[in-house]
């Protein structure tokens, strides 16, 4: 009977994993530092913040050093008699030299990522956003033109039937790319400025009222799984209420989905649903 518990218990705990498994990029309660890398621009990102780290780290305990040492040195009890001085020559020029050095460090590297955010390579496809006050437009013209609209699921449309669904981060209909693939992503909006951000992608493009902006990001195969993302600019009252979710997934599956977006976007979903099931399925039985 003991054993029919754990096994049970097993059992369930292997069903949960499998669907959480699925959620790859999303903010943790008590989390600290960034969500998971999914492409080289934040790889690239994730080594430079790691090179600032050791920077700032070592000016840090370098200027504490330095405090204590004056502190220690050159107490009243020590010296009761100020030194009457204004200049040091050699002194001067290591706090002017020195942090020019360590900007040159920085900016080097700095230069490096930006260009690599900024020049696209060649991309597989297009998607087009736009945002709108307060949901995301998407259209994928190299897939036939089709577009739709993403809302945020409110608390009582989050059923985690089909696939995990996060509360205030879940949209009705989620965008859809294949692993493996570049993409360009075109951002505009239609009314005021929204931003279109997915921390794991290492993406953060603006979208401004008349005026197209490029980014893009490039999701290596294994790396499948659902990713968040929100608008990243005030935009009005429903700012915080403007989810991205994006579903990396396999490249037939993501084939599939498009060819049934083109019939309907909204009902395509069912294509997703089935891939989930069927990774569902192969989780639990290699669990037992």
């Amino acid at each position: 009977m003991r054993f029919k518990l754990i096994a049970g218990a097993a059992l369930a705990a292997a069903v949960t994993g499998a669907a959480s498994a699925t959620i790859v990029g999303a903010p943790t309660d008590g989390g600290l530092g960034f969500q998971p890398s999914a492409t080289p621009v934040m790889d690239n990102i994730y080594a430079f913040h790691g090179l600032l780290l050791w920077i700032i780290s070592a000016i840090c305990l370098l200027v504490l050093g330095l405090i204590l040492w004056i502190v220690a040195r050159y107490r009243y009890k020590w010296h009761p008699e100020p030194k009457k001085f204004s200049h040091n020559t050699l002194i001067e020029v290591i706090w002017t030299a020195v942090p020019v050095l360590i900007l040159i460090v920085i900016a080097v590297p700095s230069f490096r990522l930006l260009y690599y955010q900024d020049v696209i390579p060649e991309a597989d496809f297009t998607i087009k956003v736009i945002g709108n006050q307060w949901n995301w437009t998407y259209e994928y013209p190299d897939h036939g033109g089709f577009e739709f609209v993403a809302n945020m699921l409110e608390d009582d449309e989050i059923t985690n039937e089909d696939w995990d669904q996060l509360r205030l981060l879940s949209t009705d209909v989620p965008v859809v790319v294949p692993s493996g693939a570049t993409v360009r992503v075109q951002v505009t909006a239609s009314d005021v400025i929204h931003s279109w951000a997915v921390p794991s992608f290492g993406v953060k493009m603006d979208g401004i009222p008349g005026r197209l902006n490029e980014t893009w990001f490039y999701v290596p195969e294994g790396n499948e799984g659902i990713y968040f993302g929100q608008c990243s600019e005030i935009c009005g009252i429903r700012h915080a209420f403007m989810p991205i979710e994006v579903h990396v997934v396999p490249d037939e599956v993501f084939t599939a989905w498009t060819e049934a977006a083109n019939d309907d976007p909204y009902t395509a979903s069912s294509v997703l649903a089935s891939y989930y099931a069927g990774l569902r399925a192969t989780r639990v039985a290699a669990a037992r």
